[in-house]
């Protein structure tokens, strides 16, 4: 089990910058240095995203 507090829980909203793109063309932000990936988004969108789900590495949210 780990031990390593995410910086992100589901249903939070946060406020991203998306700065790259996933192998499977998501957008990929950053949050506390926690990987978030959000379909339907590319780097250089400012946007708020709502967390849908929360996995060991990464999360995974979608745009608001």
């Amino acid at each position: 089990m780990s031990t390593f507090s995410k910086p992100v829980e589901e249903g939070g909203e946060y406020e991203v910058d998306v700065k790259e793109v996933s192998r499977r063309g998501d957008g990929v932000a950053r949050i506390g240095g926690f990987v978030v990936f959000i379909p339907n988004s590319r780097p250089g969108d400012h946007i708020t995203v709502k967390v849908t789900q929360v996995r060991d590495r990464f999360a995974i949210a979608e745009k608001i």
